[in-house]
């Protein structure tokens, strides 16, 4: 099964690996959307920066987004407003709605071809329900009270139900947009570093160690969709990373014949919602589709999924030509809320964007600028990584966490698959046993084997292997590794033990 993600088929530029020292105003640790533009912006504000990537750009969970620039919120406004109240209801959406704002002010001043384009967004009853969600009225009419652009409609496009049409949502080529920012980091002091791993910290001064180099700054930021520990103590961030849940949400890209659709961006009630975008092309359509979410590392049979998701969308939409399949992953917070500020004296996180990524990793780019240069920002307090009441999600944080201790004891007792390495094929990989103990076995393209302690690194659950990513996950706080052991994406922060 092919896995790689539609926009793969842009390529992106390449920056080099560190080879000296140096000395920057901040380092950024990951260069996915959220570290480019806050490089981007910092640099703009006349600071110099470095990002350090330990892989490609944008190739990780960043390359894998739908890219859906939206200020509605996972969580449905009626519950935001009940548990946060109204004025912090409409501070969440106003920063995604800013944060649209200023991808579409970049792209104008920076003149970047990468198929923007404002387009309404339908919320609409669930795919597999006759029944009206009474609370799609109560959400339409608490956003137009609120100050947004909303109308109740009773069909939606695609679905034929009842919706509410939110005006001013957009959608874009995430890599075009991606490539030409990057592209204008590096010079006059500040740079771009890719297969340059952060594996340290050092607090004074401060400063980074990148594969056997130093990055000394004046500020930190921890751009990396679950951030690392940095200069935190182990506990404080180990506590920190347990109210972050990682989901994994199966894709599917498909082709439709012209105008099958308008052009626009969709969502259903459903827990897990389903959601779809559609972009026209000269002489077809292309759909987005995806859904099925599941807390990473906890899937059974990825086969399966994205068979079950091809028969929902061709129920929809008969015509669509399936041409792409790939997963993608979301950060849930513990109360809904994302998690962006210092975590420490100058370093500086953002995480927990659950299906806002796009739009809330550009605000966090923006924050974490206002920081560095002391500036006032509205939305400092209401995400603050520090903030101590829990509002209404006191209950979520206690069960997100139970299946950790859980998940960790069933998969140490957990049978392995087969008794011999001899059962790995090509390109596969399995917990398998060897010589009495559990082992992690890939066997790449040319026959050699990589056998890996199955333990993750961060707090010591049982991987699995992934067979579409070609990833060890962990079940417990969604870390993934390399098939031959490299951290592919945290909590974790080191790689899986080579087997003895």
């Amino acid at each position: 099964m092919d896995t790689k993600p539609y926009w793969f088929e842009v390529p992106l530029p390449r920056f080099p690996t560190i080879d000296h020292d140096l000395e920057v105003d901040v380092a950024i640790i990951g260069g996915g959307l959220t570290g480019i533009t806050a490089g981007y912006l910092l640099k703009k504000g006349g600071a110099t920066v470095a990002v350090v990537e330990r892989q490609q750009c944008a190739s990780a969970d960043t390359g894998h987004t739908t890219a859906h620039l939206t200020f509605v919120t996972d969580t449905r406004l009626h519950a935001l407003v009940k548990k946060f109240g109204p004025e912090a209801a409409r501070a969440f959406w106003d920063a995604g709605a800013v944060a649209n704002d200023e991808i579409y002010r970049i792209v104008q001043e920076e003149n970047i071809d990468c198929e923007f384009k404002w387009v309404p967004g339908f919320l609409h009853q669930a795919l597999d329900s006759a029944r009206e969600d009474p609370c799609l009225r109560e959400d339409a009419k608490l956003a137009r009270e609120l100050g947004f652009a909303a109308d109740f409609i009773e069909k939606a496009p695609y679905a034929g139900r009842p919706a509410v049409k939110f005006r001013h949502q957009a959608k874009f080529h995430p890599r075009k947009y991606l490539a030409e920012l990057a592209k204008k980091i590096p010079g006059g002091g500040s740079y771009v570093f890719e297969n340059s791993e952060a594996s340290e910290v050092q607090e004074e001064p401060l400063s980074l160690k990148v594969n056997r180099f130093s990055v000394r700054c004046k500020y930190l930021m921890i751009a990396t969709h679950t951030p690392l520990m940095g200069k935190s103590s182990v506990v404080k961030a180990t506590l920190f990373q347990s109210k972050l849940s990682l989901y994994t949400s199966y894709v599917l890209g498909a082709r439709l014949p012209r105008e099958s659709l308008p052009e626009a961006l969709f969502w259903d009630t459903s827990e897990p919602y389903y959601y779809l975008r559609v972009d026209r092309h000269a002489d077809h359509d292309y759909a987005i589709f995806g859904g099925e979410d599941c807390k990473t590392g906890q899937e059974d049979d990825l086969a399966k999924v994205f068979k079950r998701l091809e028969e929902r969308l061709k129920r929809y939409l008969p015509k669509a030509s399936v041409r792409h399949r790939w997963l993608g992953q979301v950060v849930e917070t513990n109360d809904g809320l994302p998690f962006v500020g210092e975590t420490a004296e100058n370093q500086f996180v953002a995480t927990g964007f659950c299906g806002n990524g796009f739009t809330l990793g550009t605000l966090s780019a923006m924050m974490a600028r206002d920081r560095f240069f002391k500036r006032p920002n509205p939305w400092f307090e209401l995400f603050d990584v520090g903030r101590k009441k829990l509002v209404g999600g006191t209950w979520r944080y206690i069960t997100e966490n139970l299946d950790y201790p859980y998940y960790m004891l069933r998969d140490r007792l957990a049978k392995t698959e087969a008794d011999s390495t001899d059962a790995v094929k090509i390109g596969e990989g399995m917990l398998v046993k060897v010589e009495g103990k559990k082992v992690a076995a890939y066997r790449d393209d040319t026959g050699k084997l990589a056998l890996l302690s199955p333990v993750c690194t961060h707090l010591k659950c049982i991987v699995k292997w992934n067979a579409a990513d070609k990833t060890w996950d962990c079940p417990c706080h969604g870390s993934r590794f390399k098939p031959t052991g490299e951290v592919f994406s945290g909590p974790a922060e080191e790689p899986l033990e080579k087997a003895d």
